[in-house]
């Protein structure tokens, strides 16, 4: 991974304002979960394990589907509620319990904590979108996600075949893409040392996943092999659809910068900015993306304040708002719907053009 300087601008300025009045308006107050917080934590668990429960004990077919993919969407939003803040520390108050909270829920979808949790905050929280030293960066053929990715003929059609692709998501990242890291094999544009500890531990709890997912329903009912592997699939194919929708939209759109370091591994931005000119957050005020998403729906004020719990982010957000426009620093916030073009066009430009241009976000007058 390149380790990157950033320069000085207005947005250390921003920054610095932001942090002083954030502390100041949490002062005496705890910036990780509440009580609120609690309850989703126990509430996503209880319906993992009702919805696995009824899985493993239907009676007919269609309870059997229905229940598998409540199941698999509960893990997921459990994923988005809980690992992540976890992971940042501020699911709860109690360090070792956000490490807990972090592993169960995110090894829960088959998936290896210490790779992503790692390179979450050490890779893509740093160096967002910079290519060699955010891991989120693809390096996939089959697209081309970044300029400096040299374009190909089929690159043209990516923003049709691109939704096809986007079902195995899931798939691929489950049983294919961690396996490979133990090789040192990826599609990201930085490779991944694993220490022989993890390495043992991912193998283990792939089999487990792979036990309760398919080998224990598959011995308990009646429906045969060939069903449960099929509702595996399709289960993977409806996680694949909702993870790339609430996160691909942020970081790859037509609004946002991919910036190249100089030749001493320079950017001409400082870190706040950075993060502001990288991230698109889609209806941040609202309150049902809020307690789905667990506030990935606000990147940039996410990425910025990563010591927050997301059930803080709608009573922050008029201060991040606020102290952006004194300073002159733009915050792209829009729909999800205008987010989500964003993204295709973004796909359909790279396709065609060796640079192709970058939007200019305009705030709507409100």
């Amino acid at each position: 991974m390149n380790k990157l300087k950033f320069s000085k601008d207005n947005g250390l300025e921003f920054y610095r304002e932001l942090m002083l009045t954030i502390n100041d308006h949490f002062k005496n107050r705890q910036t990780d979960g509440n009580s609120k917080m609690i309850f989703k934590i126990i509430m996503y668990f209880v319906l993992d394990i009702i919805f696995y429960a009824l899985m493993i004990t239907s009676h007919s077919l269609f309870a059997f589907y229905t229940f598998y993919f409540l199941m698999g969407v509960s893990v997921l939003l459990t994923a988005f509620n809980i690992s992540h803040d976890a992971a940042h520390g501020v699911a709860v108050k109690s360090k070792r319990w956000n490490k807990f909270l972090f592993t169960l829920s995110f090894n829960l979808q088959g998936n290896n904590a210490y790779i992503w949790g790692k390179n979450h905050n050490e890779s893509h929280h740093l160096y967002t979108n910079v290519e060699g030293s955010d891991i989120d960066v693809l390096n996939n053929p089959l697209f081309r996600m970044v300029p400096s990715q040299k374009l190909k003929w089929y690159h043209r059609f990516q923003q049709f075949y691109a939704p096809v692709l986007y079902l195995l998501y899931s798939l691929n990242w489950c049983l294919f893409r961690e396996m490979l890291m133990i090789f040192n094999v990826s599609s990201r544009t930085i490779k991944i040392t694993m220490p022989v500890n993890e390495i043992i531990k991912l193998v283990i709890c792939k089999i487990l996943y792979l036990g309760f997912m398919i080998a224990l329903p598959a011995y308990l009912l009646s429906f045969g092999w060939g069903v449960v592997i099929v509702a595996f699939v399709i289960n993977h194919f409806i996680v694949s659809v909702i993870f790339v929708g609430v996160l691909g939209v942020s970081h790859v759109s037509d609004f946002v910068r991919h910036p190249t370091p100089d030749d001493k591994n320079t950017l001409n931005m400082s870190w706040p900015m950075l993060q502001m000119c990288t991230s698109v957050d889609y209806s941040p005020g609202s309150k049902f993306f809020n307690w789905t998403l667990g506030g990935f729906n606000a990147h940039a004020l996410h990425h910025l304040l990563p010591n927050i719990c997301h059930i803080h982010y709608l009573e922050i957000l008029p201060i991040f708002r606020t102290i952006a426009r004194k300073h002159g620093v733009v915050y792209m916030e829009m729909s999800y719907w205008d987010s989500l073009k964003s993204h295709f066009r973004y796909l359909r430009n790279m396709g065609r053009f060796e640079q192709p241009e970058i939007r200019i976000y305009e705030r709507p007058a409100h």
